[in-house]
């Protein structure tokens, strides 16, 4: 998901904290650059892995960062990145049912969310930047990013297929571009609005819910948008804190929708910020989709509050990308109409074979 509307809360962050406007140009570029990861640039630890527990849940990513995990069928390994960010799935997507007697479907929670490790409660340090940095080193987009290359390495493939619904998509996305030898296919699910940002965007999913909010809602919702989105304070949280905001919005997310909260494992809380924070004010990351050569197919339901253009930005910028509408369904197609997800991902696999 692609929350546009925290430029206006970072920007603030930057005046009040008084570091001057050497800082807020450097808040205008992104703290991630396609690239870094691949080259080994602001990484906790190596990209290889240590050594793993055989029949362990837990994929040891590094000395001190585990990720829960879970599986489902036999065959051909894929793996699912899930959305939010920062809401892992507690059991397998009823759209892949039908497909595990020829795939093993692998699903994690990413670092800071779930069951995964959460590396850090509180921060101590009034020192800003310093803040900054340790957090989008240690839970942002390059640090979920490494994540996948070290699974890929526990699991022994030399390509992936990756699955990635919503930001999941954009994660999976990012990680082609930094690693196109290492993928075969793709499969986005509702790819979230995150592939450009620009100080001209209007609130992005945001605003979306707040025009689908009934009026007697709006007071409620605009307050707890400033609670949120108080940059100026937020390294005075805890996790248990952001946890508890990120979690509300899914509340006002299922108001706007009429779609009831289905079960999920427990949101993250620093690294939805951190991601966030990754982001910077603006970027375009389309350009660096180009040398992603290995088949992709989009997936959206006609009912997403995600606008279909948003896909779009997705096919145009993956050279071998195509897209696929589900009627009747929203942002999860394989829980809304799971027979059509199944047999439109089982054409797209067999066509790879």
């Amino acid at each position: 998901m692609k929350w546009k509307i925290i430029i206006a809360g970072v920007i603030l962050v930057v005046l009040i904290a008084g570091v001057g406007l050497i800082y807020l140009y450097s808040m205008g570029k992104p703290l991630y650059k396609p690239g870094m990861v691949s080259a080994g640039e602001n990484l906790r630890a190596p990209l290889t892995p240590p050594a793993q527990v055989n029949g362990d849940s837990l994929w040891k990513v590094e000395e001190d960062i585990q990720l829960h995990h879970f599986s489902a069928g036999e065959g051909r390994n894929i793996l699912i990145i899930h959305g939010g960010p920062g809401i892992p799935s507690l059991e397998p997507w009823s759209g892949l049912e039908p497909l595990t007697g020829d795939y093993q479907f692998h699903y994690y929670d990413q670092r800071g969310c779930g069951r995964s490790t959460r590396p850090i409660d509180s921060f101590s340090s009034s020192n800003y930047y310093e803040n900054l940095t340790t957090l989008d080193r240690t839970l942002g987009i390059g640090a979920q990013i490494a994540d996948i290359e070290r699974i890929r390495r526990i699991l022994g493939d030399e390509k992936l297929i990756l699955i990635g619904h919503s930001w999941g998509g954009f994660l999976a996305s990012l990680y082609a571009a930094e690693f196109p030898e290492h993928i075969e296919a793709m499969i986005l699910v509702a790819p979230a609005d995150a592939l450009v940002m620009s100080k001209n965007d209007d609130g992005g999913l945001f605003e979306e819910v707040r025009a689908h909010l009934p009026e007697s809602m709006q007071d409620e919702y605009t307050a707890y948008l400033e609670n949120y989105l108080d940059y100026k304070n937020i390294f005075t949280r805890s996790e248990t804190d952001l946890v508890v905001l990120n979690g509300r919005f899914g509340e006002y997310y299922a108001a706007a929708t009429g779609i009831a909260l289905r079960e999920q494992g427990e949101t993250g809380g620093w690294m939805v910020h951190a991601m966030y924070f990754s982001m910077g004010l603006q970027h375009d990351y389309r350009d660096s989709l180009k040398c992603v050569t290995a088949p992709v197919l989009v997936i959206q339901g006609t009912d997403d509050l995600q606008s279909e253009q948003v896909s779009t930005v997705y096919v145009d910028a993956l050279p071998n990308a195509r897209f696929y509408a589900i009627e009747n369904a929203a942002h999860m197609p394989f829980v809304d109409q799971p027979a059509e997800f199944a047999a439109v991902v089982s054409d797209f696999l067999t066509e790879l074979e």
